[in-house]
């Protein structure tokens, strides 16, 4: 126990959990939602899609409050998903630590229930339980 006399319990993916992604889009394709990017972000997607800044926020970008985020099409598709990530290298960090979302993490069922959505967990690699706590802590979702 500590001294506040709250017991450290460890999560329920204290062992880790194993996540590859298969690029299978589902994550990119159907319900609506926000992509959020950063100044930082935009601008590197604008130089690999060598488009200048400006062009590619008018093309590409909507302002939702005081954040940014990446277009949809109407049917709810990331705006720059056709039959792949076109930006999977300089994909914003909401794209890359999915699925390690607080969404996603709160229980052991919402994990699973994951599976049937996501074909990568489960698969591939082990990310450790500090890894995906530093994921958790820097992350938006």
């Amino acid at each position: 126990m500590e001294r506040s006399g709250v017991q450290n319990k460890k999560p329920w993916y204290s062992n880790g959990l194993r996540f590859e992604c298969q690029r299978c889009g589902n994550c990119c394709r159907g319900e609506p939602g926000y992509i959020w990017v950063n100044v930082k972000e935009a601008d590197a997607i604008s130089r690999h899609m060598q488009e200048s800044p400006s062009k590619f926020a008018e093309k590409y970008l909507r302002k939702v409050g005081h954040r940014i985020s990446l277009l949809e099409r109407p049917n709810g598709d990331c705006i720059l998903y056709s039959n792949g990530c076109s930006i999977y290298e300089v994909r914003p960090k909401q794209c890359r630590t999915f699925p390690f979302w607080r969404s996603n993490l709160k229980s052991k069922g919402t994990w699973e229930a994951l599976k049937g959505f996501c074909q990568g967990v489960d698969r591939g690699r082990l990310h450790t339980q500090d890894k995906i706590d530093r994921i958790l802590k820097d992350n938006l979702p």
